[in-house]
Order: C-alpha cells, then sequence, then structure tokens
C-alpha cells in the first residue's frame, strides 16, 4: 500500500493507494465527452401505472438542476420526479428516471439544451436511490506522463483488478466544494446554524473569487441580506437559505429546511461516508488486508446475504473471498444500536465517539431530516476488470463498476494525482 500525500484526500480518509506504482499524473474531463457514464438498470416492468420511466441522457449538468428544469419544463414539482442513481456533472451521462403523473406528449415537449429524455416504459412504483444494476464507464485521462507509462497502466491494472480501497470518491462530498460531510456532521450535532455556516460560508480555492469573498463575508459575519447582495443569482440553494434567515432572523433550522429533502439526506450520509473511509484506512494502518478475512470480521454476499467471521468458519470465508462471491465489509454506524464483533466495528466506534457523536445523533437528524440512517454495510475492497488503451500521452479506461461505487476510485489508483485534477 502506498500512502496518499494529497491533504484533501487524507482529510476524507482516502490515505492510501493499493498499488505502489508511480502515479502516471494527467487529467480527467478535460471535456464532459472524456467520461461517460451509462447507467445499468435492472429490469425495466413491462406493465401499466402512473410512473413513466424515461432515458435521460444529460451533458454537464448536475442532476439535481436537471431534474429541477425538466420538472419547470413539465409544469410540476421536482418532487415528482425520482431516479436509481446520482451522475457526474462533468460528464456525458445517461441514467433512468421516474416521473410520476405526465403524459408522453408532455415528455416529447421537454427541450433543453444538453438533455434528452425518451420514454422507456410505465411502472407501478418509482425508481429508487440504488436500484440499478451498475454503471459501466468510459474514462480518458490527457496528458499523462511519458515516463514508462505502459509498464505503469499494466501494473496497475493488475492491481485493481486484485482488489483496491473501496473508498468513497471526491464527488461524495462536493466536487468544487468538498463540504457535505462537514454540514453533515453539524446536522447529527444539533448544531443548525454551524450546518449553515458551512454550507453558504465555507470558501474553496477553485471557485471564483468573487464568490470566495461572498462566502467569506457571511462566514465573518452573519449577514443574510449581505449574503443575498454578494451571492451569484445561480447560487439559488445558498440565496434560498439567506433569504429565509434574512426574512426570519436566527431560524437557521428553518433555513436548512428550504433545501430539496434529498440534499438534506445527502449531507448526514456524506458524514458516514467519511467515517467509513477513515475506518479503512485505519484498518490499512493495522496492516490487516482488504481480503483476507480476521475473526470479526463482516461479510457481504453477492446477493446481499451478510454473515461474520469465526474461528470456526475463517477458512471457509476465506475460499468464498477469493471465489468471488462474498467481500469483507464495514458496517457504517446510524440510529440503530451496533453489535460489536471485531475490531473494525471498535474502530468505527472510536471514530464516533472522537467526533462526539453517538446513535442518538442519528435518531434526531432522521426525524429532522425526515430519512432512515439506520447504517450500511458496505464492502471494503473494489475490483474490476479494466481495458486499458494507452494512445501517446493519453489514456482510454473502460470498465463497469456495482451501485455506489466511484469510478474516480479506480482513476486515482493510476493518476495518483491531485485530487482536483480528477473533477
Amino acid at each position: 500500500m502506498m500512502p496518499s500525500t494529497h491533504p484533501l484526500e487524507r482529510d476524507l480518509g482516502m490515505r492510501y493507494y493499493a498499488s505502489d506504482t508511480p502515479g502516471i499524473g494527467g487529467r480527467l474531463r478535460s471535456t464532459p465527452a472524456d467520461f461517460i457514464v451509462e447507467e445499468l438498470p435492472l429490469p425495466i416492468p413491462d406493465q401499466e401505472g402512473p410512473y413513466l420511466i424515461c432515458r435521460l441522457t444529460k451533458i454537464n449538468w448536475e442532476l439535481q438542476r436537471a431534474v429541477k428544469e425538466i420538472a419547470k419544463r413539465l409544469g410540476i414539482s421536482h418532487r415528482r420526479i425520482s431516479w436509481a442513481g446520482t451522475k457526474d456533472k462533468n460528464a456525458v451521462t445517461t441514467q433512468f428516471i421516474s416521473i410520476y403523473d405526465v403524459s408522453l406528449d408532455a415528455i416529447e415537449r421537454v427541450n433543453i439544451p444538453d438533455i434528452s429524455l425518451e420514454v422507456v416504459g410505465r411502472s407501478q412504483h418509482p425508481l429508487r436511490l440504488g436500484g440499478l444494476a451498475g454503471n459501466r464507464f468510459e474514462v480518458m485521462i490527457r496528458e499523462c506522463l511519458k515516463e514508462d507509462l505502459p509498464a505503469r497502466v499494466q501494473a496497475v491494472t493488475e492491481a485493481v483488478s486484485a482488489g483496491i480501497p473501496n473508498y468513497y470518491g471526491l464527488q461524495r462530498f462536493g466536487v468544487i466544494r468538498p463540504v457535505t460531510h462537514v454540514v453533515g456532521e453539524r446536522i447529527l450535532k444539533g448544531d443548525y446554524e454551524g450546518a449553515v455556516a458551512a454550507y453558504i460560508g465555507r470558501a474553496y480555492p477553485m471557485e471564483p473569487e468573487e464568490v470566495q469573498q461572498a462566502r467569506t463575508r457571511f462566514l465573518e459575519t452573519g449577514d443574510a441580506r449581505a449574503a443575498l447582495a454578494d451571492l451569484p443569482v445561480r447560487m439559488t440553494y445558498e440565496r434560498a437559505m439567506a433569504n429565509h434567515l434574512a426574512a426570519n432572523p436566527g431560524d437557521y433550522a428553518g433555513a436548512l429546511r428550504v433545501l430539496p429533502p434529498k440534499l438534506l439526506s445527502l449531507f448526514v450520509s456524506a458524514f458516514q461516508s467519511c467515517l467509513f473511509n477513515h475506518a479503512l484506512s485505519a484498518r490499512i494502518d493495522a496492516g490487516l488486508s482488504l481480503t483476507e478475512p480476521e475473526v470479526g470480521d463482516r461479510l457481504l454476499f453477492e446477493n446481499g446475504r451478510e454473515d461474520v467471521v469465526t474461528a470456526r468458519n475463517q477458512q471457509a470465508a476465506r475460499i468464498q473471498i477469493r471465489r468471488g462471491r462474498c467481500r469483507i465489509a464495514l458496517f457504517i454506524p446510524g440510529a440503530e444500536p451496533v453489535r460489536v464483533y471485531g475490531p473494525m466495528d471498535d474502530i468505527l466506534h472510536d471514530l464516533m465517539q472522537g467526533r462526539g457523536i453517538d446513535a442518538a445523533d442519528f435518531e434526531r437528524a432522521s426525524r429532522f431530516v425526515e430519512t432512515a440512517f439506520s447504517g450500511v454495510l458496505r464492502a471494503i475492497s473494489l475490483s474490476t476488470d479494466v481495458e486499458a488503451e494507452v494512445a501517446g500521452t493519453d489514456l482510454r479506461l473502460r470498465f463497469s463498476l456495482p451501485p455506489g461505487h466511484y469510478a474516480t476510485t479506480v482513476c486515482r489508483e493510476y493518476m495518483k494525482a491531485e485530487p482536483y485534477l480528477m473533477i
């Protein structure tokens, strides 16, 4: 394992690479067409129902904003649109969405630049987050280092096939502004003023200077009316929060609630993701393997079944892992009590205790956000067969991943570059 030297990755818990090969550098997403994502859906039902299932293709659109624009053109609430997976903004993405109670003719009249909608079926039920088979990626990394490029690519390709740390990628926390986990931690602590201050007021170096200045002024003064004057019109979420505070001084909980419920939920789940990354790196710190089970490790099988490694079944678990039938997993805590089986559960408990957060905080956040945070099991390793093609100093990668796995986690193994070069 090679340690990451990038402060942002280390802050987010992404402290290791599986491969010891020097990075190839380069840049992702020179254009949106350099990052193509195709959602692999579950079988689309052939039935009648109030939900239209549509194939959504978009170029350089953030999903929440695309959905709001589609809803606006249809004259409906954006809450009537749901999806199975959240896709990247700076990319060409194809995915499926469900829209409640709209006609085929209405869909055909939607005309938005760089967005296309195609009706593919109907359903009795909306799509739910995670309800997909996976995603297929075609990624171009440009301007790589020339030195030993084919050999370095081959070495990392073999490492990815064997298994790399299954970190949550940078986009889980915010691409230009990796702040979502910070807001989530404040919500969990009941510090709604701190959550608003972090969301509106934390400035990051990749933002335009005028935006950084506006954020810093709000962080220093808390002046919501000044923020409305300073924040660009395009920053609709921040302005909506500032507008609420201007009309309702001190109502920070209300300011958070003007945000879409799914975004509020994302804040808390991003904090859970950050916990997972740090716990996974702590496992590597302890010299424990991603693929060799220890007594007390949790196992996650392909069909969703769960088990725990014991002294009696340890050898059988090792065989099942080698055959690809299950993976070692970490349980990310939530509102439900966690039964401690082994050292990884202790590590996660210590991480939460160090942040001053417990199950009761997740229960309170569940009520505030109106989303259940019951905890989730996630595999600690990611492996896939990558088709890699070197052309000069460019590298094209083709691979597929299960739901909830990040293509940038694969790309960072090759690049080992500054995270902002992958946005």
